[in-house]
């Protein structure tokens, strides 16, 4: 069993096509159909079901998938743990973070990165603090940053406190509120909210602040990611909370400060174990404490030779 099965394997599997994994493998369908293929016979079993319209895994290729992805991942950071030893950063790099995250310039700070480190690979996923902190522990991410009530702990992870920050209310431009300088939740919760998903970090900060003032609200629109609740409230379907520090990035809304409003904390977690050369390279450019060890070591002599 070669590695360049397994990485055709996976491309398939997320591609749902040879043709498209083919492309991105930069090889011929035909020689991509012939590894699996040979594979198949290897493991005595099928990996895909393959019809004129569509390819998907079998039982048993969805059973193979995670220990494939398992398998180059551990060849990819023994590949990076070499370089680092003799002073290179290599292999890949993968962040999360919230759409509003703000006590780090995150383009600026990947842009430093790869100007030192150009031969990383760098992947990002935007998502909520909640599912971040899972992928983390999962080793799906290396680094994430997070945005949580000042309530939560977290735990299985590394974390440092970035910034702390409050809540300001984000209406339509002709909305009554806007343009007033300040305005209570007791009158907020006159109105109709847009906002996250019921149980997840970024909601529970507000539905906490509103239930320690004896107060309720009504949530009409609930979406998945923070950065389309501001296209709903400039179209006047209710209103939102935003971290202050962020709201600067929006357009089509006005901001109020909100008297009573709450808080969030800004975290990055990374891993308390075994981070590749890349992650521990990145937390040092950020000034952050790395994991430690011999790979936080390499990478941060590394940074100094350049």
């Amino acid at each position: 069993m070669e590695l360049q099965q397994m990485r055709y394997v996976i491309a398939v599997a997320e591609t749902n096509s040879f043709t498209r994994a083919a492309e991105r493998c930069l090889v011929v369908q035909s020689a991509l159909s012939h590894q699996i293929a040979r594979l198949e016979r290897e493991l005595g079993a099928r990996l895909f079901e393959r019809t004129s319209r569509r390819v998907r895994l079998t039982p048993a290729g969805a059973a193979f998938l995670p220990a494939a992805r398992q398998c180059l991942d551990a060849a990819e950071r023994a590949a990076a743990e070499v370089a680092a030893a003799v002073g290179e950063v290599r292999g890949r790099l993968a962040v999360g973070l919230i759409p509003t995250v703000a006590a780090v310039d995150i383009p600026g700070a990947l842009r430093d990165f790869r100007r030192r480190y150009p031969q990383v690979r760098v992947g990002l996923r935007v998502g909520a603090s909640d599912d971040l902190v899972e992928q983390v522990k999962e080793g799906a991410l290396d680094v994430a940053f997070l945005g949580l009530p000042t309530t939560a702990r977290l735990t299985g992870v590394a974390a440092r406190e970035l910034a702390r920050d409050r809540l300001v209310a984000v209406v339509a431009p002709d909305h009554p509120l806007a343009g007033e300088p300040s305005v209570s939740l007791g009158r907020l919760a006159t109105e109709d909210f847009v906002d996250l998903p019921a149980g997840t970090a970024g909601r529970i900060q507000t539905d906490q602040a509103f239930a320690a003032a004896g107060l309720t609200r009504e949530v009409a629109f609930e979406v998945t990611t923070a950065d389309f609740m501001d296209r709903l409230v400039g179209q006047g379907l209710g209103i939102a909370m935003f971290p202050s520090a962020s709201v600067h990035r929006l357009t089509g809304v006005a901001a109020v400060e909100v008297t009573d409003a709450p808080a969030r904390v800004e975290y990055v977690i990374w891993s308390p174990v075994g981070r590749t050369p890349a992650a521990a390279a990145f937390l040092d450019l950020l000034d952050l404490p790395g994991p430690g060890g011999s790979a936080a070591h390499a990478a941060r002599a590394a940074l100094g030779r350049r």
